[in-house]
This record gives structure tokens, C-alpha cells and sequence, in this order.
């Protein structure tokens, strides 16, 4: 797939004397969650990769394995950049839950996470211009309230589910169903920001100061 050259003038790297910086995901909340915190990618190159889980995988075996592949495919096209590659899996015990593409699944995961507590494990590799590479692992846990069979077909005609990882979206209506949340919680939504600022500037990452002009 083509990259996305992005425009926003905070992420000229000329302009602030560091190295490109390069998302490889497709995913829009993790590019919204970037620029929250002033982080905006020079460019977007999603990898094309098989993303289906391997018999008996685990989650966190899972989503470590999808984030380096994803890095590995983007990052030799991309030698001057900085590479960072995510992925996000919900999981109940050593289950992994799908992608809801569609309200039938969807349907079947919001039933499955009812009154339950299950994990979000959030995998970030970073890719350096030099060739090291960093990774890190997220765990969140998050509790769901019992949901009633009301409820639960609500959330489904929102459309919120539509291609997310177990059938719902915490930063949108599912923000009601969930009593209780241990961890990060922009992990949930798609990238833990504190571990991959971490990552990020312990390969040498400079992060954009304030654009031009731009007041305290």
C-alpha cells in the first residue's frame, strides 16, 4: 500500500533537525492518539500482512508477533525514518477475540465480555534509522458491567464496533459499560502513549517542539 504523506507542519523533520518519523498502521485512532500528545508521523504506510492468529497461539505470543512483523515490512523501505509499528489485541483468558466486521460477531463478543473481566495487550516496536530496534508490552485490564440483552443491541446499532478488536470502542459509548479499568487506558484505544514515547526517544527520537510562531 502507498504511504500517506502527511502535512501538518509539526512533523517537518528538517524543521526540527531530527529523523523522519513513520507509522506503519492503517489504524486512525492510533495516528489521533499521537497528535493528542503533539506527535504527528511524517508518514502513514500500513503493512500488508496476514493477521490471523496461529493454532493455540496466546495473546501476548500474538500481538508481539503481529507489531515486529508489521516493522519488518515497513522499515527497509524506510531506512532514514524512524519505524513505529503497533498492534492491539482483546483477549478473554488465552482467547482471542476477532475484529468485529460485522454485527454478528459483534453481537457475540459484547455477550462474551459481559459482566467479565477480560485484557487489552497492546504490542510497540520501534525501528531506528541506525537499525536498533526497541519493543515494549502493554497489559490492560478492563472490567465490563452485565450487560443487558437491551443494552447490548443499543451499542450494536451505534456502529461503534465496526473493526474493532472485541466488538467495541472504550473512547466512544462503550465508555458506559465499563465500571472499572486497571492500566492504560489509550492502550485500549489502540497505543499505549507513555511506553511509546519511551521507546521513541531512548532510540534518539526528537520530538517536534511547537510549531513556528505558536504561543505558550
Amino acid at each position: 500500500m502507498a504511504a500517506a504523506t502527511l502535512s501538518d507542519p509539526r512533523s517537518d523533520s528538517s524543521a526540527r533537525g531530527g529523523a523522519r518519523l513513520v507509522l506503519a498502521s492503517a489504524s486512525p485512532r492510533r495516528l489521533a492518539l499521537l497528535r493528542q500528545v503533539g506527535i504527528a508521523p511524517d508518514a502513514v504506510v500500513p503493512a500488508d500482512l496476514d493477521e490471523a492468529p496461529r493454532p493455540r497461539e496466546l495473546p501476548a505470543d500474538y500481538v508481539r508477533r503481529v507489531a515486529r512483523d508489521k516493522a519488518a515490512a515497513v522499515a527497509p523501505r524506510h531506512g532514514d525514518a524512524f519505524v513505529l509499528a503497533a498492534d492491539t489485541v482483546v483477549a478473554l483468558g488465552r482467547r482471542i477475540l476477532p475484529k468485529a466486521e460485522d454485527e454478528a460477531t459483534a453481537r457475540d463478543c459484547l455477550r462474551r465480555l459481559s459482566g467479565r473481566r477480560h485484557r487489552v495487550f497492546g504490542a510497540v516496536v520501534v525501528v531506528a534509522p541506525n537499525g536498533r530496534r526497541a519493543e515494549r508490552l502493554v497489559v490492560t485490564a478492563v472490567t465490563f458491567k452485565r450487560l443487558t440483552a437491551a443494552e447490548i443491541e443499543a451499542y450494536l446499532v451505534s456502529g461503534e464496533w465496526q473493526g474493532k478488536a472485541g466488538g467495541y470502542a472504550i473512547q466512544g459509548r462503550a465508555a458506559a459499560l465499563v465500571p472499572r479499568l486497571n492500566g492504560s487506558y489509550p492502550n485500549v484505544v489502540g497505543l499505549p502513549l507513555t511506553e511509546t514515547l519511551a521507546l521513541l526517544t531512548g532510540l534518539g527520537y526528537l520530538p517536534p517542539g511547537p510549531a513556528s510562531g505558536a504561543r505558550p
